[in-house]
Order: C-alpha cells, then structure tokens, then sequence
C-alpha cells in the first residue's frame, strides 16, 4: 500500500487509465467501508481510498469537532486488506479556492436530510466535485446506507463526469444495526436501543410489503420509536427509492429515518 498526502504526488505515480477504484471515506472504518473496498478489489485492477474528514458537510461545529477519529488504526485496516493506494489529503487542497465549494441543490433534492442538516450535501457533492475533478479513477463505490446522499452523487456525476458509480448493499451488525463510524460513541445501551429501533422498522417494511395500505401506521411506529428512553426522531418518512419522491407502491418504496440516540444522529433506511 502506498500512502500519498498530496493528489498531485498521487497523479504524477499512478495510472489512472487502468482501472481504478475509488472508495472515498472520513476513516473510522468498519465492516461496511471493507465491503467497499472488496467490491472495488474484486472489479478493478487498482484500490484507492481516501480518508479525509470533510468540514464542508458538518452543518455544526461540535459534529466536526466529535467525529470519530482513528487514522493510525485505520492505516493498519487499510494494509491488512492489501488496498493499493490511500489518499490523506489536506483540507487547503481539497479546497483551494473559495468557489470550490459552491455546490447549490434543486429544490426538489431538499427533503428529508437536506432540510434537517442545512447545507449537508451541498458540501458531500462539493468534496466528491474535487476528488473526482482531480482525481481520475474509472469507478466509485458508496454504501446504501446513506441513501439519499447516494442518491444526489449518482444524479451529480451522471452529468459531469465520466465514472461507474457502484451502490452497495448496506452492511448491518448480528442485531440489525447498520454500520456506521458514530455507533463507536454509543454505549451497549444505547446500541440496544438503536437495535430495537431496526427490528421496528423490517417489520413495518414487511407490513408495507403484504398491504401498502398499511402506510398509514407510520404514525403508530414513530410514536413508539420516539418514545424510546433518549431517541429523538428527526424523520420517519417512506418514499420512492427510485426518485425518492412520495409517489410509490409496494414494489418500490423505501423507508428511511433520522434520529439522536441521546445526542449522536443515526440514519438507517429499510
């Protein structure tokens, strides 16, 4: 594994004509960005990841200030499963330019997170414009558990760039939690919890799939869930997951939520 903390040190040692994988991620890694990385390593020639914490997308500087981070560890993750190459790129060059980051949504992308977490992925899509602007890889590959975000980079790169766009299966733990690096700053409690929360919603999902008639439960799970000890929801909303618009069957649907388990914001969808 080559370590490279400059993308133009990067592109002057690697081919990227070859094909190429690209894994972005803010570290903290776990099994879902491992998944990533398999399918990137079974596909293409070459791996690269990067780690970079982008500040552009934390809507509140104590989020910024409180993300989990492990870069030591995460080298070790990174060379155990033989990747080819790690980017840690500078914030001064990801974002040279005050323009750089001046991604704008159509108003019809401002639902569910984009509405909760103000300029969110106005600063996902800005970070991904300049990895991908100065980088050349021939895939990426992104998780679906953060769906929506999934969602708007397919729709953005569709128009600008000239790249394979991977969605991969969301991983989950034994109790049906999906992987995320914030499950790291709960407790055994709290991941209880957020498991029960999970076990909820398949079940709602398998509702949904017999009788989408039953939709208008959603008010009974959202009581329930947000009646838990500590859980705030911020969303509970079922929607297309083509389009994500609120025009759908039960062929089609997905149901996605935000919620603070005490004060870390968890997103999951089923």
């Amino acid at each position: 594994m080559i370590i490279f903390k400059s993308i133009n040190k990067l592109n002057k040692k690697v081919n990227f004509k070859a094909s190429t994988g690209f894994v972005p991620t803010m570290g903290s890694l776990h099994n879902g960005h491992i998944s990533l990385i398999n399918r990137s390593k079974k596909m293409c020639k070459k791996t690269l990841v990067s780690i970079f914490i982008n500040p552009a997308q934390f809507n509140k500087l104590n989020d910024l200030k409180n993300y989990p981070r492990n870069l030591n560890k995460d080298i070790k993750i990174l060379k155990k499963h033989k990747i080819d190459y790690l980017l840690i790129p500078k914030t001064s060059e990801i974002y040279k330019k005050k323009g750089d980051r001046s991604i704008k949504l159509n108003k019809k992308d401002k639902i569910m997170c984009s509405i909760k977490r103000p300029g969110h992925f106005e600063g996902v899509l800005a970070v991904i414009n300049q990895f991908l602007s100065n980088i050349k890889p021939t895939h990426i590959f992104l998780g679906e558990k953060d769906y929506q975000q999934l969602f708007l980079i397919k729709k953005f790169v569709k128009k600008k760039f000239n790249i394979k766009v991977h969605q991969c299966t969301t991983v989950r733990s034994k109790n049906k939690i999906a992987l995320s690096s914030r499950n790291i700053l709960l407790n055994q409690k709290d991941l209880k919890i957020s498991s029960n929360i999970a076990k909820l919603l398949f079940k709602y999902k398998n509702s949904l799939q017999k009788n989408i008639k039953v939709k208008k439960k959603i008010e009974n799970f959202y009581n329930k869930i947000n009646n838990m000890k500590n859980i705030k929801i911020d969303y509970l909303e079922i929607r297309n997951k083509v389009n994500l618009s609120k025009n759908f069957n039960k062929n089609n649907f997905k149901i996605f939520i935000a919620y603070y388990n005490k004060k870390i914001r968890l997103i999951d969808n089923f």
